[in-house]
């Protein structure tokens, strides 16, 4: 499997798949066929059966896949059955709402550390964390063992932090900042903005 190069657009489709086979489990379906998940998601059963034939076979012709052991399957590719530990840059208004969000944990990413460059930040308590700065990052990196970065600073700050984070250790970086900012290879980026995804969205309202 490691020697099959899995386009980046199956991989973001895997947690999608995740989602709707946790939600059809949870429902009390223990067998799906591509047909039916296809309904769930939206898309062709021959695109689900190719994007998981990349990982080998989870079923079986005219029975289906078995929810829980297809489940395990993506978890374990996706590296979902472990935890990832995560430091927060920017604890402003987005910053704390992302501490606060109940919906990291459940899924293996805990946010360990969280950090500002403002002195009326720094100290302060954000959801049982204690707000560092910025020159304990790398220290934190090491010690704690976060291997992803989540940006959440103004624009103007994003690249700058992002490079304290890269050279500090961090491995994945999550940004909400309106910006594209540029990682060195082998650091993966994943930009979060609803802008963006409301203007792709006027493309179709605009008539």
């Amino acid at each position: 499997m490691q020697s099959i190069e899995v386009p980046e657009v199956v991989v973001l489709r895997l947690p999608l798949y995740v989602r709707a086979l946790t939600q059809l489990q949870m429902a009390g379906t223990d067998v799906v066929s591509s047909q039916q998940l296809g309904g769930h998601l939206q898309m062709t059963p021959a695109q689900i059966r190719k994007d998981l034939s990349y990982f080998g076979r989870f079923g079986k012709q005219g029975r289906g896949y078995n929810i829980q052991f297809l489940l395990k399957e993506l978890r374990d590719i996706l590296g979902l059955t472990r935890e990832w530990r995560a430091c927060l840059v920017g604890v402003g208004r987005l910053g704390r709402a992302i501490i606060n969000y109940t919906g990291f944990a459940p899924e293996g990413f805990t946010i360990v550390a969280a950090f500002d460059s403002s002195d009326d930040q720094i100290g302060t308590d954000v959801g049982g964390i204690e707000v560092l700065p910025m020159g304990d990052l790398a220290k934190i990196i090491a010690t704690k063992n976060v291997t992803i970065g989540i940006v959440a600073v103004p624009a103007i700050q994003a690249q700058p932090v992002i490079d304290i984070l890269v050279e500090g250790g961090v491995k994945g970086i999550l940004n909400y900042a309106p910006v594209a900012p540029q990682v060195p290879i082998g650091i993966v980026m994943r930009n979060i903005d609803p802008v963006l995804s409301l203007q792709s969205m006027t493309f179709y309202l605009k008539d």
